[in-house]
């Protein structure tokens, strides 16, 4: 059977992934973006967002292995868009324009439904109101044979935690505080679920984590 995996999500040292205050102009929250300073200089985000270069070593290395063999993602709504309660209208696709960086068929949990949307490049966004069983189902049935992928947020990430349904996670744990936020480890017990880490490597820029489910 395929596995489940997370990947490239970060964390601050005192275990945020995303900061306080989110907003549609700010969506990782106050001091959230700082998170992701290191990826954002690789080769494999430079290529997501059409630029040329970037950079090797480790961190490109942890970026890369979290797009191998993915044949479909699963996105907490928050992920998806800002907007909360039922959707005004088909209007807001995704943070990430036309064509978004996935390119394989993405589930979106929600309790509002929606028609799926087409996007370029072979993304296509559906959206899942019956749970985080039935989003893993669909989105394995899509993948083919292939790993899933679980994006995040922090909330969808626990979820799949707490059902021991994730086999791979990948932290990448920023050098930075952020003293509030949305926190990952609040009433997760790793040890009792099973996880272990497996991995561990340390760049001036994060101390990249690799968690396997052993038990």
């Amino acid at each position: 059977m395929s596995k489940l995996r997370a990947h490239c999500f970060s964390l601050s040292v005192d275990g945020f992934g995303a900061g306080p205050n989110q907003t549609r102009e700010n969506p990782l929250g106050a001091g959230g973006e700082a998170l992701h300073e290191w990826f954002f200089p690789t080769r494999t985000f430079k290529q997501m967002t059409g630029e040329a270069g970037g950079t090797t070593g480790i961190d490109e290395e942890f970026a890369v292995r979290g797009f191998h063999n993915i044949g479909a993602w699963i996105l907490g709504r928050n992920m998806f868009g800002p907007i909360r309660g039922d959707w005004p209208d088909d209007a807001w696709k995704g943070w990430w324009g036309d064509n978004p960086p996935y390119h394989v068929p993405v589930f979106v949990l929600t309790h509002h439904a929606r028609p799926s949307i087409s996007m370029a490049g072979g993304t296509t966004f559906h959206f899942v109101t019956d749970g985080i069983h039935s989003a893993l189902r669909q989105a394995r049935e899509a993948a083919a044979g292939k790993d899933v992928r679980v994006g995040g947020g922090v909330s969808t990430i626990q979820q799949y935690l707490r059902e021991r349904l994730i086999d791979e996670l990948h932290f990448a744990i920023a050098p930075i505080l952020l003293g509030s936020g949305e926190s990952m480890f609040g009433g997760i017990d790793l040890v009792k679920l099973g996880y272990r880490c497996a991995e561990h490597v340390t760049t001036p820029n994060a101390m990249h984590l690799l968690l396997r489910k052993v038990s």
